[in-house]
């Protein structure tokens, strides 16, 4: 993770009170987030790593037409 982008706002006593990401790095710290808090249940965890191990898959343009994209 490259933090080096990293812009912090501080108030008037000079205390950090926010910071502004890479729009990048952001989504790198979500994704994280929410492939964490999928593998704590157990069913979704089976999904992820069944998934994972698939050789195959459906075309993307196969997927538009069948959902009307």
């Amino acid at each position: 993770m490259n933090v080096t982008n990293v812009q912090y706002i501080v108030d008037a006593e000079g205390r950090n009170t926010g910071v502004i990401l890479p729009i990048d790095l952001w989504e790198e710290i979500t994704s994280e987030d929410e492939t964490n808090y999928l593998l704590k249940n157990e069913t979704m965890k089976k999904r992820l790593l069944e998934a994972r191990q698939r050789k195959e898959g459906i075309p993307f343009d196969e997927v538009c037409e069948k959902f009307g994209f």
